[in-house]
């Protein structure tokens, strides 16, 4: 009890070290006495002990005094209550302003007074409105938090970055070199050496080096150059030059700028496969089929161009993703040998083949009106150009029997006939005016 009653004793003095007021020299002895007997306080004494005094004032060494019991950033609880307070003050503003108005925007937002278009570097990029939506950062390729931070996006190239990296973009939008030159790299990863680029990013210009120091040198399989990490994100894409060349789809390594400008072109028919690699439909069985199919559908198309129920049907529609299949057969995308390789376009084309024969040779009388007869044998029944077993004279475009049209060694009869229709035209004024 007489110790509990010691230390009540001790936590009730008030007497602060740091405040004193100035001492005189008898002052100066009493207090180092008083010091003496707060220690022996500390040490259990009593003050009958002989040899010891203590004084009624005990001094706490400044244990009651606030001056390092709070360091910075620490709230205590009537900091909290504050900070609560002034939350519910804020929300309560926010909702008496009028729903979905600017005012409410503003408050929620402050960062809407930044435009919605930016044009850069001939990107468009427009503000994104997505809060929810996490992405990266192009640029900086830091995570864009969309709560909190304002983004762009580009409606041509897709490129994504914070409102504060929009003036440090130096790549051009890769919509621009698609629209202007569009074409592949038709050469396997044509490296030249990091040297050659003075051993910085192809894009960025930052140093770089094999052994990753200052940053690690990585090489895009499409360009064959070598770029920085925050430019190469190791994304993985198909090599046109390899698939031509090898019939090889595996996806390889190339850095964000190469991925963008694939991405955009993986549609576009600019590759001419016969002139690139003609060896290529000699292995491809696929290819040869495709051929086949599109050659047939390019003579289906004069008889839909002609025909007001396959114009209001529209039929021609079937192939609105692959526009230039009713246009040429010869160039395709790479989107084209994707498909081709995976098997998915030689089924769809079939199905579209036969819904355009049935059309013409079953369900529309105007199209069958249009079919020919074997001149050559006068037999079987009505005959189209891209029948199988038809073949089809290069001059007048008349249609035979495969095996009529080879077994006959004479001209075509129908070339015969308009042959002699020209000279009778040409020969019967003069022979009128002879008379």
């Amino acid at each position: 009890m007489e110790c509990d009653e010691k230390l009540v004793r001790f936590r009730q003095a008030h007497l602060n070290p740091f405040n004193k007021q100035p001492l005189g020299q008898g002052q100066h002895d009493q207090e180092a006495g008083d010091d003496l007997s707060c220690r022996d306080s500390l040490l259990g004494l009593s003050h009958g002990d002989p040899g010891f005094q203590c004084s009624e004032r005990v001094m706490d060494l400044g244990l009651a005094e606030d001056h390092f019991s709070r360091p910075v950033g620490l709230f205590l609880a009537s900091d909290i209550q504050q900070l609560r307070q002034a939350i519910e003050e804020c929300k309560q503003v926010i909702l008496e302003l009028p729903e979905h108005s600017e005012r409410q925007k503003d408050a929620v937002d402050p960062s809407e007074d930044e435009p919605n278009i930016r044009v850069l570097l001939e990107h468009r990029f427009y503000k994104e409105k997505s809060k929810s939506v996490k992405q990266t950062c192009d640029k900086c390729n830091a995570i864009i938090w969309g709560l909190i931070q304002t983004w762009y996006t580009c409606t041509g190239c897709y490129y994504r970055c914070h409102s504060k990296c929009l003036n440090l973009i130096s790549k051009p939008c890769v919509r621009s070199k698609v629209s202007h030159q569009a074409e592949y790299e038709l050469s396997i990863c044509p490296e030249t050496g990091l040297d050659s680029q003075d051993y910085r990013c192809a894009e960025c210009r930052a140093p770089i080096s094999l052994r990753g120091v200052p940053s690690e040198a990585r090489q895009c399989d499409y360009t064959g150059l070598y770029y920085c990490g925050n430019c190469h994100w190791n994304d993985q894409a198909i090599i046109p030059a390899r698939a031509i060349h090898n019939w090889d789809f595996e996806p390889r390594k190339v850095s964000r700028c190469s991925m963008r400008y694939l991405a955009l072109m993986v549609s576009r028919p600019v590759l001419k496969l016969r002139e690139i690699n003609p060896l290529l439909f000699n292995y491809v069985e696929e290819l040869v089929e495709i051929r086949k199919l599109r050659h047939d559908i390019l003579l289906m198309k004069p008889y839909f161009i002609t025909c007001k129920e396959a114009m209001e049907a529209r039929l021609l529609l079937q192939l609105q993703d692959r526009q230039h299949f009713v246009e040429n057969d010869e160039m395709y995308s790479l989107q084209d040998l994707v498909d081709i390789q995976a098997g998915r376009l030689s089924c769809s084309l079939t199905e579209i083949h036969t819904l355009f024969a049935k059309h013409i040779k079953l369900d529309c009388e105007r199209c069958q009106a249009k079919g020919f007869v074997c001149e050559l044998c006068k037999e079987g029944d009505v005959l189209f150009p891209f029948d199988s077993h038809t073949s089809v004279c290069t001059d007048c475009s008349a249609v035979f029997h495969r095996d009529c049209y080879y077994d006959n060694s004479t001209t075509c009869p129908r070339c015969a006939r308009l042959s002699l229709r020209k000279q009778s035209l040409f020969q019967g004024p003069s022979a009128e005016e002879q008379a």
